[in-house]
């Protein structure tokens, strides 16, 4: 609230919304860096990059979270092709083909050619399958948005869509906020060039980051330095605070 204040007597006509998010960010960040940290939430998923895998693997962890069985990059046969496969989720009730779309850029979207292409390799996928005794399920996930066409399409095909902000309750950012999924391209205590080295080591969240302190070393980082990064994580792997 004290910051909102701030802002607002520093607003003037035709300010971007950037440059509203920039002056937030700076000012969270000279008060309570875990809070900086998470208000970033969105950009640092963009980070989790340039390839697709962190991604895949932060979703991946995700699901096992809600309690599903998760396998990565599968190869699965079709009736007419084999087809690659982001992530096969498995409980007792059903099997989710799952496709994860990420983007990089701010605004990027998901319009309808991706759920009618991902509901035709499905629809492949299903004409081989053993469908005995499961249920199984086409999602798709995106961590930006999908177009109302694509929504519209995906929702009368029965496909399962989960984006940042959809479905309204339950949707990407609820998830990260509910299970303190945070990445660590948010810390702000490290730098871009670190973050990318612990993404080639696979640490994708700030709760690997707590128990692995050793990987800090192995890529240069100083013994001065781990205890603010540890400390920032672990503040973030255990806040409370639910921010919209």
């Amino acid at each position: 609230e004290e910051i909102a204040n701030e802002i607002d007597t520093n607003l003037y006509e035709g300010i971007t919304t950037r440059k509203i998010y920039q002056m937030a960010y700076s000012m969270l960040n000279k008060k309570h860096k875990p809070m900086a940290a998470k208000y970033r939430i969105k950009k640092a998923i963009m980070e989790l990059g340039p390839s697709g895998f962190p991604f895949e693997k932060f979703i991946g962890v995700l699901l096992s979270v809600l309690g599903s069985k998760v396998k990565l990059n599968q190869i699965l046969p079709g009736a007419c092709v084999n087809h690659e496969v982001d992530i096969i989720a498995e409980d007792d009730r059903k099997t989710a083909i799952i496709e994860c779309k990420y983007h990089n850029l701010q605004g990027a979207i998901c319009d309808v050619k991706v759920p009618l292409y991902i509901h035709s390799r499905f629809r492949d996928l299903m004409a081989n399958a053993d469908k005995t005794g499961k249920e199984y399920q086409c999602w798709i996930i995106t961590n930006t948005r999908f177009s109302a066409d694509a929504l519209q399409y995906g929702n009368c095909a029965g496909l399962h869509l989960l984006c940042w902000d959809y479905p309204a309750k339950d949707n990407l950012k609820d998830l990260i906020d509910k299970y303190k999924l945070y990445p660590i391209s948010c810390l702000t205590t490290i730098t871009r060039r670190e973050k990318e080295l612990l993404l080639d080591q696979g640490i994708v969240l700030c709760r690997e980051l707590t128990t692995k302190s050793d990987v800090l070393k192995e890529i240069n980082v100083s013994e001065g330095r781990i205890s603010n990064i540890i400390s920032e994580a672990m503040s973030l792997a255990n806040m409370a605070v639910v921010m919209r």
